[in-house]
């Protein structure tokens, strides 16, 4: 599988940091202890400035060639309100923004998090990287609290931020649970609150300061509800059929498949639906992390399982496609919609099957 990591030809390394343990495809730069944010940005392969730089064109296919600048000048045609987005080290093109863009740099993005952590003891930046020519930057801190569900699953707290230089996406940080022995992300959200925050390039310093401690509390307010949410479904047991129906549900790709569930046609299905089904069933019965006291034979479990799937299973084009995946795309959706499903099983029992 492809990574996409940014590669910096001049440092020949790619630019990403995990502590401890290895990155995507062990790429990278291992640390044994965690990092300053200083100290972080540079082991990632952060440490550059992007920077906004006017764009032109030529008037026609006839422009002469010659060696006087001023000649070539005259046929050069400036494009109004628009500029590229670059990077000082390599002159790489990262993107091409509006007048109106501001340029968060890499930097900005730690100072950020640092404003959110800041005088938190136990807090560590965990993880941090680059994608593409850099244009797209990502940064993982964990907190020291843990959710804990039963006796001994434990299931760390993250805070997870990304931005880009190329005019795509919002600066989004977000909370997000992870469990610590099969790295399932757990992005869900809780009484229609969302677990993230966006802020548009045009933001102020200001702005953005306040919704850092506004993801704060959201943090607070998630880790609390989840551990009720997830103690409350270690205690709620599903049958192995119950598991297949809700991941049937939770999977369909379209209407036209939940109908032919409701209408018991599984000769309908897809073979590429039934083989999906028939993954995250084997990983939801056989992965060691789902044989512990609170996974085996529960809901939570079978919440775990799909979740799991995404994380551990499922094959990507890229490592940046999984990352877009799981954090904002497809299998943050189905992770959703088998959120709520357990949800709604937990309160009327198989009747949320239906």
């Amino acid at each position: 599988m492809s990574h996409n990591l940014n590669y910096n030809s001049k440092t020949e390394k790619h630019s990403i940091f995990s502590v401890k343990e290895k990155a995507w495809h062990g790429l990278g730069t291992i640390i044994e202890n965690y990092p300053t944010s200083a100290e972080a940005i540079k082991y990632a392969g952060l440490d550059y400035i992007v920077e906004k730089r006017n764009l032109f064109t030529y008037g026609d296919d006839t422009t002469p060639e010659t060696e006087d600048n001023d000649i070539v000048m005259e046929w050069r045609v400036d494009v109004p309100n628009h500029y590229a987005t670059v990077r000082t080290d390599t002159d790489e093109v990262l993107g091409v923004v509006g007048r109106d863009y501001h340029v968060v740099q890499n930097i900005d993005a730690f100072s950020f998090f640092d404003s959110i952590v800041g005088g938190k003891d136990g807090i560590n930046y965990e993880t941090a990287g680059a994608l593409g020519k850099g244009e797209r930057i990502f940064i993982t801190a964990k907190l020291p609290e843990y959710i804990k569900v039963g006796k001994n699953d434990l299931i760390e707290q993250f805070l997870f931020l990304t931005t880009s230089h190329d005019g795509f996406g919002s600066i989004t940080a977000s909370f997000t649970p992870i469990r610590i022995c099969c790295q399932n992300t757990l992005n869900a959200a809780l009484k229609n609150q969302s677990n993230a925050v966006k802020i548009r390039h045009t933001a102020s310093a200001h702005d953005r300061l306040k919704e850092a401690h506004k993801l704060l509390g959201i943090t607070n307010l998630l880790a609390k509800e989840m551990e009720d949410v997830f103690n409350q479904w270690a205690k709620v047991k599903i049958t192995d059929k119950q598991v297949k129906k809700l991941v049937q549900i939770a999977m369909a790709p379209n209407k036209e498949t939940l109908q032919n569930l409701q209408i018991g046609k599984q000769d309908e299905f897809s073979s590429v639906f039934t083989n999906m089904v028939d993954n995250v069933l084997e990983y939801t019965s056989t992965s060691p992390t789902q044989q512990m006291e609170t996974t085996k034979g529960t809901l939570f479990g079978a919440y775990n399982g799909v979740t799991g799937y995404f994380q551990n299973v499922k094959s990507y084009k890229d490592t940046e496609t999984k990352f877009k995946s799981i954090m904002t795309g497809n299998a943050l959706g189905k992770a959703q919609t088998t959120f709520d499903l357990c949800n709604e099983f937990a309160k009327v029992g198989v009747n949320a099957l239906n």
